[in-house]
């Protein structure tokens, strides 16, 4: 059922988003940099943004929008002018076609992501749908469920300055490659707006709109569905007080999203990381302690794999969502970005808190057997060191009881 969000509930939707981003999704500083700008004005005409079912999205066509690069190269925003700007030249495109389009997909559940949709539909008066293409944040677009089935022609990144590519990948007819999907028009496209991201002109982020849909193509599009909602509740709720354990977080999580979450660790510190930034990720290391077990959380912006030195096994990998859960008085969700200073350091606040580390299945779509969105997957665990198939932390928990984290 459609509402509308105001002003006030950004911020709980961008705690949640940021829960549910699996470490990644954008920031929590760029995106409360960007919700601290949003009233009506100049800028944006109406300081409401209105949400809608995938069932409800029968009157226009629809895009994704989103920004792509490094938060750290987000954070200084202060208008969404890529993804505006993105998203007009998308209009333009279906105006001359006698088109017109009237809502807005985030690509994937994080701060940043749901953050941006919002702003972008209230600056040009169109309205978000309630879905996006995961159920958390990936590190690049063919783990999405666009990726399957829709057409990524075209698509329009823009620079925040206002610099424009219009990329429309066809593949060769007739082409095969030996591997997998490498020929997918999707693949092709995210390894060519990689390295124009980097590029100085852009410096390392811009506005991206791409998939252009009918409505009778979300339903296939996007079946992980009331994703800003499940955002917004969560974030309510730790808003209000009302998750402040471990142990709550995870029964609120069965309770109200019928999620099963495993306690990777469980109170454990944050010790160090190693990070680096290049071609539009932040590349890095986290490392906790339980006791005497170290525990490390790889990433490239998204947390995709946990090892633990007490276990041959990882305790979690991608597409299973990884998220931090930290107790005690202050903020209780953080993002790979929010956990690690621009020098490479753990941030000083959440030096003596503990933290969990909290972990569930993707989605049935991201680790369907063989298809596009697994594959992605894997292809990225292999560059960092995993050769291994994809085990859900589920059955990782009952082939490995040796592994000692925690079901509520």
């Amino acid at each position: 059922m459609a509402y509308e969000l105001g002003r006030n509930d950004l911020e709980p939707l961008l705690v949640g988003g940021c829960f549910f981003g699996s470490g990644g999704g954008g920031t929590l500083i760029s995106a409360r940099h960007l919700a601290a700008h949003f009233q009506q004005g100049d800028y944006y005409p109406s300081d409401r943004v209105r949400v809608v079912t995938v069932a409800e999205a029968v009157n226009g066509e629809s895009v994704m929008v989103a920004y792509m690069g490094a938060p750290e190269a987000i954070a200084d925003c202060i208008y969404p002018e890529g993804p505006v700007r993105a998203v007009q030249a998308v209009q333009e495109r279906l105006a001359r076609e006698g088109r017109e389009l009237a809502y807005v997909v985030p690509p994937e559940s994080g701060a940043l992501g749901f953050v941006v949709a919002c702003l972008v539909a209230a600056r040009l008066g169109l309205a978000v749908i309630d879905a996006d293409g995961a159920g958390r944040a990936v590190p690049s677009l063919p783990m999405l469920t666009f990726a399957v089935g829709v057409t990524p022609r075209p698509a329009f990144l823009v620079s925040q300055a206002g610099l424009c590519v219009e990329m429309d990948v066809t593949p060769q007819e007739g082409f095969e490659h030996p591997v997998g999907y490498q020929n997918n028009a999707t693949v092709i496209t995210e390894q060519m707006l990689r390295p124009i991201v980097a590029a100085p002109q852009f410096g390392e982020f811009g506005g991206l709109a791409m998939w252009i849909m009918e409505p009778d193509a979300l339903a296939d599009a996007l079946p992980i569905r009331g994703t800003l909602t499940r955002a917004l509740t969560l974030g309510r709720a730790l808003q209000h007080g009302q998750i402040e354990s471990t142990e709550a977080m995870i029964s609120f999580l069965q309770q109200r999203f019928g999620l099963t979450a495993y306690a990777l660790t469980v109170r454990g510190r944050f010790v160090s990381a190693d990070v680096t930034t290049t071609g539009g990720f932040d590349i890095g290391k986290v490392h906790l302690h339980e006791g005497d077990t170290r525990i490390s959380v790889i990433y490239e912006n998204e947390s995709l794999l946990v090892w633990s030195s007490q276990s041959p096994y990882p305790l979690a990998m991608a597409p299973d969502s990884i998220a931090y859960f930290v107790e005690g008085p202050g903020p209780a969700v953080f993002s790979n970005g929010d956990v690690v200073e621009a020098d490479g350091t753990i941030s000083p606040s959440l030096k003596r808190r503990p933290v969990s580390l909290i972990a569930w299945q993707a989605e049935s779509p991201l680790r369907k057997p063989g298809g596009l969105n697994l594959w992605s997957f894997m292809q990225l665990l292999q560059t960092i060191g995993y050769l291994g198939p994809y085990r859900a932390v589920g059955d990782i928990n009952a082939a490995c009881p040796e592994v000692s984290y925690d079901q509520a």
